[in-house]
């Protein structure tokens, strides 16, 4: 009887499992995002707006933004912290020569969500994708539909307005080098979305197929050799800047040092920091390369570099002082370096603390170029002209770090707050960790950055006005996810 039992038992689990894999298989196979036609419309016009009305562009500055995948805080001697070990001469010639932001955070703690940030002014749940995505069609795309939820957003949504579509509608010439992972289908690549030229991955170098796009067909097919991916990437941006007569931005997007790290063979342990430090030392080769052909140009001086990361970093690397690396909302996965670099306008030699966002580049380029914010919806992002340019206090009274959807903490310029929460744990052997639940913590950044000492009890005041902000920006993100205005 018992066994009989156990077999109809055991036979009810595997027809419901069964019955649920087929039901979130159908949802994912037949699941397609739409984009807000209401939204769509009001871009167009608002770039419109702006091709029409912009000033001339002949003393503007070129852009070249330089996003590392991974980095940490201290991987290089910008970031202040182990300078020896991985030797950075051409980031750190820049770092020296212009801006360094000693208290700089990606939008998000991963590459996805932090890039949507960055391209579109606005934190990663405003702009529609806030997680990680993976190529269609693909296993973990599969799975990260079960984990997550079917029918999440699989690609940054139509409607969102690019600091590339500002730029190219203001009259810049726009190109695009390296890893996309903003989605694989249209109108969501890269040449949809404000990029004239693209060559690139759409992708993580750890996901497959792994091929390069020129445009938006596969030149290198899949499987790239990766020992020659930053080479390839370098003279790809050399090209686009050599061909830019008229002002131009490169968004020059490194796959590494994510994992898998891949070096040229006559690279390989050269540097104290073992292959990461081989990679990173190529990629600032490569820095050095470009800066050079500015230079030789005479487009240097009124050019504005900008070199940070998505996010901290992942299995290696070096998040400097801090707690944490990639996948959190500590210090350590979301506190990245940031060197500006614009002779023109930015004061040498100076390193300022005002804390700042990957999401202020968009404003940041707004306000460079006296343009108009689009008024159907809200930025997140502030400038950081005025920090760069003058020393400003920071343009934010609080930030906010989101992970997914989920508000995890906020912060002023001295203290963060993290609210109730789970806090990841788990020991080398056991193939399965988790979060652990913890109550609500405050932190004082100055005296211990690394996060180690909840000081709650000693600032009462500061607690009860950070946990009001995180309920408000909570209750504020529940009544308009994604941030539209009348």
């Amino acid at each position: 009887m018992i066994k009989h039992l156990l077999i109809s038992f055991f036979t009810v689990i595997v027809v419901l499992t069964l019955a649920i894999a087929a039901w979130v298989g159908y949802r994912y196979a037949s699941f397609e995002q739409l984009d807000d036609n209401t939204h769509l419309q009001a871009k167009a016009e608002y770039l419109e707006h702006l091709a029409s009305s912009a000033t001339s562009v002949n003393t503007a500055p070129n852009i070249l933004f330089i996003l590392y995948d991974d980095m940490g805080y201290g991987d290089i001697g910008a970031g202040e912290t182990n300078p020896d070990v991985i030797a950075t001469p051409n980031i750190d010639a820049l770092a020296a020569a212009g801006l360094v932001l000693s208290d700089f955070h990606s939008p998000a703690p991963v590459c996805t969500p932090s890039r949507a940030g960055y391209l579109t002014g606005r934190l990663a749940p405003r702009a529609g994708l806030p997680d990680v995505v993976f190529p269609s069609g693909s296993t973990k795309a599969f799975i990260s539909s079960l984990l997550l939820k079917s029918g999440s957003p699989v690609r940054l949504p139509a409607e969102e307005i690019t600091v590339a579509e500002v730029l190219r509608a203001a009259g810049y010439r726009t190109g695009m080098v390296g890893k996309w992972h903003l989605g694989d289908s249209r109108p969501s690549l890269p040449n949809d979305l404000g990029f004239e030229h693209y060559y690139g991955a759409l992708y993580s170098n750890d996901m497959e197929p792994f091929a390069l796009y020129r445009n938006r067909v596969v030149e290198v097919p899949a499987p790239v050799d990766q020992r020659y991916l930053s080479e390839r990437y370098t003279e790809e941006a050399l090209a686009f800047l050599r061909a830019s007569d008229e002002r131009f931005f490169l968004y020059f997007a490194h796959n590494f040092p994510h994992d898998p790290l891949h070096s040229r063979d006559e690279r390989l342990g050269t540097s104290d920091g073992g292959l990461y430090g081989d990679v990173l030392e190529e990629i600032d080769d490569g820095v050095g390369i470009l800066v050079e052909e500015l230079r030789y140009s005479g487009k240097l001086d009124n050019t504005l570099i900008i070199i940070t990361s998505d996010n901290g970093p992942w299995f290696l690397g070096n998040a400097g002082d801090q707690r944490g690396r990639k996948g959190n909302t500590f210090e350590g996965g979301m506190r990245v370096p940031f060197i500006a670099h614009w002779p023109a306008e930015i004061p040498q030699g100076r390193s300022e603390p005002a804390m700042a966002m990957g999401i202020d580049l968009l404003p940041t380029v707004l306000d460079i170029l006296a343009l108009p914010a689009p008024n159907d919806r809200i930025l997140d992002g502030r400038s950081m002209l005025p920090t760069l340019t003058r020393g400003a206090a920071s343009p934010h009274q609080y930030l906010h770090y989101y992970d997914g959807e989920t508000l995890f903490a906020v912060r002023d310029q001295r203290f963060k707050y993290r609210g109730p929460a789970g806090v990841f744990y788990g020991t080398d052997q056991m193939l399965i960790s988790g979060s652990i639940p913890q109550k609500e913590w405050l932190f004082d950044l100055q005296s211990d950055p690394g996060e180690s000492y909840d000081v709650s009890a000693r600032h009462p005041q500061k607690l009860a006005e950070l946990r009001a902000e995180f309920n408000r920006k909570n209750a504020e993100m529940q009544s308009n996810l994604r941030g539209w205005t009348p």
